[in-house]
């Protein structure tokens, strides 16, 4: 997830009126060339796919099947992530990255007169989607240690409730007990979990599914899969919400999953022996690079995500982040309220942590 917006030019002749007054969702930087950097910008995972994945991709006469168009329902790998979770294949849908199965899940559930809220500090691709499909937003503000209050949520005709858990970029987690809560308080509109990265130390609201009828729950595989280059994501919930997604989806595109890549996320799905040995690794990380960073006087947001929001002392963010890059090492700074002062840090190797720690005790 990044979280920044570009600043378009709205003066071509050719745009439409509504495009023109889009304000994009711009990525994370991905430079031309990672041989120099240590790249902790983008939470991408830095260890490769499960070899299972791997091996799809060095099947003799894979080729040949890209003549055929694939399979518009993605039938095994929805019959393959509803195993994993005690689901219905009908409980899940699949989409070109979750970003992709957010966009369907805006226009599907939210595209509505009431606002739809979500929280000041979070995945900016939200307001976006907001903008794009004419959806009024209301942003609730994080409390001052950066968690979400529910009650702020009981907001009397509201059009439905969207949030990542862990909340991105702060990697705070809202216990099962609290989601509750909000399904509770909007029983006759979705409320959709974002859980991104909820595989490096929290539980899936999944669990909740077949007790909420208003409940969607979306996951990536970009994350604790390793799999970002592959742009695959999907959503779970009870079958006349997945009904809803389908019916976006096929009125714009039929085969959003190549036929390779369904394979390949099949084979990562069902390898869960490597995820959770991939996810161990990854928090072990987190947590000795937060010991080692706390000791150093940063101040650290409790995270359960594959980063970790962290405040340096005696110095600015922005300081840090420019001086972190003359190193050699890029890092994510928000130039936004309230935050402007965190750098979010991607977990990496223990190699590259160690290098990012080292590098911040020099500069301080």
């Amino acid at each position: 997830m990044s979280d920044q917006m570009s600043d378009q030019p709205q003066d071509n002749p050719f745009w439409s009126p509504a495009v023109a007054q889009l304000q994009p969702y711009v990525p994370g930087e991905q430079p031309k060339t990672t041989a120099r950097l240590i790249k902790l910008n983008t939470n991408e995972s830095p260890y490769p796919p499960s070899p299972k994945a791997q091996a799809v991709l060095q099947q003799e006469g894979l080729a040949a099947h890209l003549r055929l168009y694939p399979d518009p329902e993605s039938a095994e790998l929805c019959a393959t992530i509803a195993a994993e979770f005690g689901l219905q294949p009908d409980q899940v849908f699949v989409g070109n990255g979750s970003d992709e199965v957010l966009a369907h899940a805006f226009y599907s559930f939210f595209k509505r007169p009431e606002p739809l809220l979500f929280p000041d500090i979070t995945y900016s691709f939200y307001p976006v989607y907001c903008q794009f499909f004419e959806i009024e937003a209301r942003k609730l503000p994080l409390r001052d240690d950066f968690s979400i209050a529910v009650e702020d949520y009981a907001v009397e005709n509201a059009g439905g409730v969207i949030l990542p858990n862990p909340n991105a970029p702060t990697g705070r987690y809202l216990p099962l007990a609290e989601i509750e809560q909000l399904l509770q308080l909007h029983p006759q509109r979705v409320v959709v979990i974002d859980e991104a990265y909820i595989d490096f130390g929290g539980e899936s609201a999944a669990t909740l599914i077949d007790r909420y009828p208003n409940l969607l729950v979306i996951h990536t595989l970009s994350k604790s899969h390793a799999l970002a280059g592959l742009r695959l994501g999907y959503a779970m919930g009870q079958a006349h919400l997945i009904e809803g997604l389908n019916r976006a989806k096929n009125s714009f595109n039929s085969y959003p999953i190549d036929g390779i890549a369904q394979k390949v996320a099949t084979a990562a799905i069902a390898d869960r022996a490597w995820l959770v040995d991939n996810c161990a690794k990854v928090i072990a990380t987190r947590e000795r690079t937060c010991a080692a960073l706390t000791e150093m006087g940063f101040d650290i947001v409790p995270s359960k995500a594959n980063f970790i929001f962290a405040k340096p002392p005696k110095i600015s963010a922005e300081a840090l982040f420019v001086a972190l890059r003359e190193r050699n090492i890029i890092v994510r700074y928000f130039n936004k309220p309230r935050i402007s002062e965190y750098l979010r840090i991607s977990i990496g190797t223990d190699e590259e942590m160690d290098a990012l720690v080292e590098a911040c005790r020099e500069v301080l």
